[in-house]
């Protein structure tokens, strides 16, 4: 697991191989990810956007931007937090992802962005 704090904002991930598939005559590694989004912070804050950056050994490089996670815009307390999972498609046994949320202070109304730590994506067997 890998873990960073932002603003009072704790982000954790901890991540899973799913296993392989076969797409349009290419092989796909599938990965899963459960991120919890803490609010270490004393004021209440709401996640609006979230901007990813996915890495593979193949050196392919895609970036995804949107509203949200998973079709929610959740709203955090202090001392509360949010847990989701997800998952990724890659062409190679190895990756990475890393990125940033989106976030806004409801108490204040600044916008500010929550760093999501680099986390690694392996399949186990392809490990030494």
């Amino acid at each position: 697991m890998v873990q960073q704090v932002t603003q009072g904002i704790k982000i954790s991930a901890e991540t899973n191989f799913e296993g392989t598939f076969y797409k349009n005559y290419k092989i796909q590694f599938a990965f899963g990810y459960k991120i919890t989004i803490e609010n270490q912070s004393k004021d209440s804050v709401q996640l609006y956007a979230r901007h990813w950056t996915i890495l593979d050994a193949l050196n392919n490089l895609e970036t995804v931007s949107g509203e949200g996670v998973i079709g929610k815009k959740p709203v955090i307390k202090p001392g509360e937090s949010h847990t989701y999972t997800s998952g990724c498609l890659l062409s190679s046994p190895f990756g990475a992802m890393y990125g940033f949320y989106s976030m806004i202070n409801l108490n204040t109304s600044k916008k500010f962005e929550v760093t999501i730590p680099r986390f690694k994506l392996s399949a186990p067997y392809a490990l030494n």
